[in-house]
C-alpha cells in the first residue's frame, strides 16, 4: 500500500482479487495499540486471519497454493503457521516466497518449513528472477494435474 509514493502498509490479496489489510504505519486506533509491531508497521492479525485462513483450507477441488510471503508478519498469527504445515501435508503443491535470512538466521517457522519433506528452495535474485521463470513453471507444471 503507497500513499504519495511512500509505503504506508501490506495488504493480504486473493487470486480473485479479495483484499484485507496485514499492516500499515497508518492505524492509530485505539484497537491497533495492542497489534505486534514489525518496523513502523502495525500488523493487524485479526484482518489478515480472515482473508488468509479461508484460503488455506484443503478443498478435493484444489491444486496448487501460492502464498506470497512466509515472513514475520505472517506469523505473528497463531493459526496462519499451523495452516500452512497442513497445506504441506496435503500433498497439494505450494508456492511460496520467503524471505531471506537476517543475520544468517531464519525465522524458526520459515527454518522449519525449508526442512519439511518434499521441500525444494529455489533462490531468487534480481539477476536469476526473470531466467527462472521457465524452469519454476516446469517444474509446477510437472506437479499440477493435467487437464
Amino acid at each position: 500500500m503507497r500513499e504519495r509514493g511512500q509505503r504506508v502498509g501490506f495488504q493480504v490479496v486473493t487470486l480473485d482479487g479479495r483484499t484485507s489489510l496485514l499492516a500499515s504505519s497508518t492505524v492509530s486506533s485505539q484497537e491497533s495499540m495492542t497489534w505486534p509491531n514489525v518496523g513502523k508497521y502495525k500488523v493487524d492479525i485479526a484482518s489478515f486471519e480472515s482473508i488468509a485462513l479461508p484460503e488455506l483450507q484443503v478443498k478435493d477441488d484444489t491444486h496448487l497454493f501460492i502464498i506470497d510471503e512466509l515472513g514475520k508478519m505472517e506469523m505473528f498469527s497463531p493459526s496462519f503457521f499451523p495452516a500452512v504445515l497442513k497445506v504441506l501435508g496435503s500433498n497439494i503443491p505450494l508456492l511460496a516466497s520467503i524471505p531471506i535470512p537476517k543475520f544468517g538466521r531464519d525465522l524458526p517457522g520459515v527454518a522449519r518449513l525449508k526442512n519439511q519433506p518434499g521441500v525444494t528452495v529455489i533462490t531468487l535474485s534480481e539477476s536469476n528472477r526473470d531466467s527462472m521463470k521457465e524452469h519454476i513453471f516446469d517444474v509446477f507444471s510437472g506437479w499440477l494435474p493435467k487437464q
